[in-house]
């Protein structure tokens, strides 16, 4: 979709959108940072007039075919030998770092530039060129942000742009992501997942291709206070026809202030990228084939080792480095019908407070004692999930987190990312007292 940018005024700018042959006007306010990864430009976000939301939706309406974002039983049925694939970017794609001249203050692009392009890398045996993010005119953004915040704003932007441009420790790419996704879809019987490059040829057999791309990263500058999102796409279609069989967006969000952000050399983004892969990955694998969606009451439960904190059972303290954990389960009469003569096993995981640590799989029974020794004088966070097992096919549940009904179930929205990340935030906490 093509897009003309027109000039700055002040806080607000005028974007031309082309659609259908017409053009359209419309009036933005200037909130956000935008880095479109691959192809697609970078641009601000919009907000448009209701008029022209209202027309341009009626128009995709009419062009556009329903597309499912939900992958019915029936549907997976019918597609099992799936090819996946990495969209890469155009390899012409550069960081510009160029800004506009209305705010002060900002010094004028970073050093590399525009001689940062495309990546050439094997990831997992699989030749990719690695896209690199597209930045423009932050300049325009932050206009109304002076002193310490604009250099702020200033900085953490440079740290990301420079880091994304690292090949090597840049966790954020396509391949790395749809590497993810295959590995989650080699624990469904039901599937035969290939990963290629996009070059490779599509072997015989081949039901469907799943393309799999990171599409941008926003950087939502608030005041004081900076909300990082990472957006990716899943798409798969049908091999004989080219017909799109099902399309899903996924995002994950997490915010804190600039500071905290620019604290210890970044180290809340660099841990942020790693969430943000680790949960993407898992979200478009699961709503693919893993997941059956089934209302369980998950609750995590006391034990000899385990004392809850004022009560609140989501927040646990112990004095051993391999504690017992338990959980309550509950399904709700409807669920226990769609559940009945399924064997329930569990999948357990531990996490500190930038990474995995521990996992158990398919463990029978509602406890389980951590067979690694945790470290003393750290809080991690615990969570668990069903795996129902019934005529050899094996579906997940969700993970165990508290407000899950408000949340959906999900962690891809942050409250605060150094208290805790998205992903891990309504997990249960687990606190090893420390030793004497």
């Amino acid at each position: 979709m093509p897009e003309l940018i027109g000039k700055s005024h002040g806080w607000f700018r005028k974007v031309w959108k082309l659609r259908g042959g017409r053009l359209y006007a419309c009036g933005i306010a200037i909130t956000a940072i935008v880095l479109k990864v691959g192809s697609l430009a970078a641009i601000a976000l919009t907000v448009p007039t209701g008029a022209v939301a209202a027309e341009e939706g009626a128009s995709k309406e009419a062009v556009a075919p329903q597309v499912p974002t939900h992958m019915s039983q029936e549907l997976r049925t019918t597609v099992s030998k799936i090819v996946i694939l990495p969209i890469s970017g155009d390899v012409s794609e550069s960081i510009t770092g160029t800004y506009g001249k209305e705010t002060p203050g900002l010094a004028g692009g970073i050093a590399k530039g525009s001689g940062i392009g495309s990546v050439p890398v094997e990831v997992g045996h699989v030749p990719v060129n690695i896209p690199i993010p597209l930045l423009r005119e932050l300049g325009m953004l932050v206009g109304g942000i002076t002193g310490s915040a604009q250099r702020q704003v200033q900085e953490l932007r440079d740290r990301l742009t420079e880091d994304l441009s690292d090949a090597v420790e840049q966790p954020l790419t396509n391949a790395a992501l749809a590497t993810d996704v295959f590995w989650g879809l080699k624990n469904v019987d039901s599937v035969e997942p290939k990963l290629f490059a996009v070059t490779t040829p599509i072997p015989e057999g081949t039901e469907a291709i799943l393309y799999i791309s990171i599409d941008e990263l926003t950087l939502n500058v608030q005041k004081k206070e900076a909300i990082i999102t990472t957006s990716a796409t899943a798409r798969l279609e049908r091999l004989s026809d080219r017909a799109t069989l099902y399309r899903r967006e996924v995002k994950y969000e997490d915010r804190d202030t600039l500071g905290d952000w620019l604290e210890n050399d970044s180290a809340l983004w660099h841990q942020y990228r790693v969430f943000a892969r680790h949960y993407i990955g898992r979200e478009i694998s699961a709503e693919l084939y893993e997941r059956i969606a089934l209302p369980a009451i998950l609750t995590p439960a006391a034990t000899d080792d385990i004392k809850s904190v004022k009560n609140n059972e989501w927040q646990g303290r112990t004095e051993s480095l391999t504690p017992t954990l338990a959980w309550q389960f509950e399904l709700p009469d409807a669920a226990s019908s769609a559940a009945a003569g399924a064997d329930i096993l569990w999948d357990i995981e531990i996490y500190d407070a930038s990474r995995p640590v521990y996992s158990a799989k398919q463990v029978a029974g509602q406890q389980h004692t951590v067979t690694v020794p945790l470290e003393a004088c750290k809080t991690y966070r615990w969570t668990v999930r069903p795996s129902y097992h019934r005529a050899g096919e094996r579906k997940n549940g969700w993970w165990m987190r508290a407000n899950a009904a408000q949340s959906g179930a999900n962690g891809n929205v942050g409250r605060a990312v150094s208290e805790a990340h998205a992903y891990i935030q309504d997990f249960a906490s687990l606190e090893i007292k420390c030793r004497r």
